[in-house]
C-alpha cells in the first residue's frame, strides 16, 4: 500500500508531495485510522536521558517543522517524535525549488533554510495534539539573526518550548543557514553551550523538572574535530548528542540528476559517514553521554548498525520517505537483538 502511495506522491514536485503527505498524515491522525494502515510495532523500551522510550526508533526533525501532524506520525509506531527546526520568528526559508529527490540512491538534497511558522505557532500545535509520548523540539536561529547573536535566538526558543518538550535539540549543523555550522567548533561552541546550560538550570528550577538538551552535529568533521566536540559536550553538561545532520559532500550520488544542487544530502549515501561519527563519538564519550544516531537508515539492519557503533537511540527521515512506516518496525526488530544501552 505504501509503495502505491509513494509512487503516486512522487508524481508531484518534492515539496508539494511533502506538504500533501503531511496533510494526509495529519488528517488520518485526527481520524485515528493510522494504526489500520500500518503494522503494529513491538515494544522495545529503553531509558535514555532519564526518559523512558517505548522503543528506540524516532522520527528525525525536518519532516514536521511546525508540529502539524504530530498525532498521525505518532500513531505509526515511532518511539519518539522530533519536530522543528523552529525559529523565534516565522520565516519563508530559501527560494524554491529547494528540495530534490535522488531515488536511484534513496537520497534527498534539501536547502530549505529553516522554513517554519515560528515557535509560537508550533507550540499552539503541540498544545492541540493528543499525543502524550516523548516529544523532542528542535530549535534554530533565524536567517536574519547574525551568527554572533545566535545565542539569543536559541535562548528565546529554549525558554518558549521548555515546558512542552521531553527534550530539546539545538541545531547548529544545518548547512542551509549561512554561518550556522561555525557554531560547532571551539570556544564559540563552548560559550553557546555554557549559556544554554545556565538557562537550562534556571528553567529546571522554575518548572521543577529537568528537560534534557541534545546537540545536533554535522557529519562533515575530521576525527579530531569530533573529539573536540565530544570533550566540550561533556565539559558543558549537555545531555546528549545527535549524529548526524546532512552532508555537503556528494559521495555516492556523482553523476545523478540534481547531485550538484546546493544543500544537504541525506539518505543512503550518508549512512557510513554518519555511522563513523557515531563510532568516534562513542570512543571519546565512553558512555558518559548518550548518542542519538541518524543518517542513511533505509533498512532495519542499518538501525542495528548504529546501535552497535555506540548509539542508544536512532532516528529516521529520508529512509522513511522511501520505505514507509514498515521501516520503523524493521528497525525496532533489528535493534531488539542488540545489547541495550542505558543512560
Amino acid at each position: 500500500m505504501y509503495s502505491f502511495a509513494r509512487n503516486l506522491l512522487f508524481k508531484f514536485s518534492p515539496e508539494t508531495s511533502h506538504e500533501l503527505s503531511l496533510d494526509l498524515i495529519g488528517a488520518a491522525g485526527r481520524l485515528g485510522i493510522v494504526p489500520l494502515l500500518s503494522k503494529k510495532v513491538p515494544a522495545c523500551p529503553v531509558n535514555v536521558m532519564g526518559i523512558q522510550f517505548p522503543n528506540p526508533v524516532g522520527l528525525a526533525a525536518g519532516l514536521d517543522k511546525n508540529g502539524e501532524a504530530i498525532d498521525g506520525l505518532s500513531q505509526m509506531g515511532f518511539g519518539f517524535i522530533e519536530i522543528g527546526t523552529v525559529t523565534p520568528r516565522a520565516q519563508p526559508g530559501n527560494p524554491k525549488p529547494r528540495l530534490f529527490r535522488l531515488p536511484q540512491a534513496q537520497a534527498i538534497i534539501n536547502r530549505m533554510g529553516f522554513n517554519n511558522k515560528g515557535v509560537d505557532y508550533l507550540l499552539q500545535r503541540v498544545q492541540a495534539a493528543k499525543y502524550r509520548g516523548v516529544l523532542g523540539i528542535n530549535i534554530g536561529k533565524n536567517f536574519s539573526t547574525p551568527v554572533e547573536r545566535a545565542a539569543e535566538d536559541y535562548l528565546y526558543c529554549l525558554e518558549k518550548v521548555y515546558g512542552y518538550a521531553s527534550y530539546v535539540t539545538v541545531n547548529v549543523s544545518s548547512p542551509n543557514t549561512p554561518g550556522l555550522r561555525s557554531l560547532q567548533f571551539g570556544d564559540v561552541l563552548r560559550q553557546l553551550l555554557e549559556t544554554l546550560h545556565d538557562k537550562q538550570t534556571y528553567l529546571t528550577s522554575l518548572y521543577g523538572r529537568h528537560v534534557p538538551i541534545a546537540i545536533k552535529i554535522a557529519p562533515d568533521m575530521t576525527d579530531e574535530e569530533i573529539q573536540q566536540v565530544a570533550q566540550i559536550l561533556l565539559e558543558t553538561g549537555m545531555d546528549a548528542v545527535i549524529a548526524t545532520n546532512t552532508t555537503v559532500e556528494r559521495i555516492g550520488v556523482e553523476g545523478m540528476a540534481y547531485a550538484n544542487e546546493t544543500g544537504g544530502l541525506s539518505g543512503a549515501p550518508v549512512r557510513h559517514k554518519s555511522t563513523h561519527v557515531v563510532s568516534v563519538l562513542a570512543e571519546n564519550l565512553k558512555g558518559k553521554l548518550p548518542i542519538i544516531a541518524v543518517g542513511g537508515i533505509t533498512e532495519g539492519q542499518h538501525a542495528a548498525e548504529k546501535i552497535a557503533a555506540g548509539a542508544s537511540l536512532v532516528q529516521i527521515y529520508s529512509g522513511f520517505i522511501y520505505q514507509g512506516p514498515d521501516l520503523i518496525r524493521q528497525s525496532v526488530d533489528a535493534i531488539a537483538k542488540q545489547p541495550a544501552r542505558k543512560f
